[in-house]
């Protein structure tokens, strides 16, 4: 029988993909509300939670030595879910609603299949162990909630605008532009500078702007990843 600390991983994973899961039921009620908080809002939380469990996964991995194939593949798949997926329901409904062209609101579908390329892209890609090549899905998602909450605070920009910023968002994710691992490498600032300037860019963003600020967060990262060094400590997705 096997130690319970080898499960422990690959549960945190899989609480990862019941709030991706959960936020995909979310997108499709972005009206209702549920103990005072939106239906959009509720997709928001989860898909954070889905980070967090995403980033706890690994975490426990490392610290309890519990590694497996199959933990790699529930992961991937999990992420899928919740930072590929839920993201993409929420453009398509918010289009959906908002647009003028029916038929442009089901490109945002483009998101989940580029999500689906970069998770496959970087299970066997070995140039990727100690930066990224192309945008992490996580940070894709990301920058969708940040821009989801800016259309609710300044209103919708157009079909156009959000078919530009799919097109750019999924090329990003299966690019061949090199990006920094967000994971600190110690806590030393010398190695960790682009890690502390992003996490004060971002907190700065999200002080002063809200939950739009996530995506201009994630815009920096990218600018930052373009205009900085090619060299970081190891890393994972």
């Amino acid at each position: 029988m096997k130690n319970i600390k080898t499960y422990i991983p690959n549960t945190i994973t899989c609480l990862n993909l019941l709030c991706g899961a959960l936020a995909c039921v979310a997108a499709f009620n972005t009206g209702m509300t549920m103990a005072g908080i939106s239906g959009l809002h509720w997709a928001f939380i989860l898909i954070g939670a889905a980070s967090v469990f995403d980033f706890c996964d690994g975490l426990s991995a490392r610290a309890l030595k519990a590694y497996s194939p199959m933990g790699k593949e529930l992961d991937s798949l999990s992420d899928l879910v919740s930072f590929g997926l839920a993201p993409s329901f929420l453009v398509l409904n918010t289009m959906l609603s908002q647009g003028d062209h029916v038929w442009m609101s089901f490109l945002s579908l483009v998101i989940a299949v580029a999500g689906a390329l970069r998770l496959a892209k970087f299970n066997i890609d070995t140039r990727q162990t100690t930066s990224f090549i192309g945008l992490p899905i996580p940070a894709n998602a990301i920058f969708w909630i940040g821009t989801l909450g800016w259309v609710e605070q300044h209103g919708y920009p157009g079909d156009w605008v959000m078919a530009v910023l799919i097109a750019a968002m999924s090329f990003l994710m299966v690019s061949e532009v090199r990006m920094y691992s967000l994971k600190f490498a110690g806590l030393g600032f010398r190695e960790n500078a682009r890690r502390y300037i992003m996490l004060l860019a971002a907190l700065t963003f999200v002080l002063t702007s809200g939950i739009a600020g996530l995506a201009w967060a994630i815009i920096f990262y990218i600018i930052s990843s373009l205009l900085g060094k090619r060299t970081d400590p190891e890393s994972a997705e």
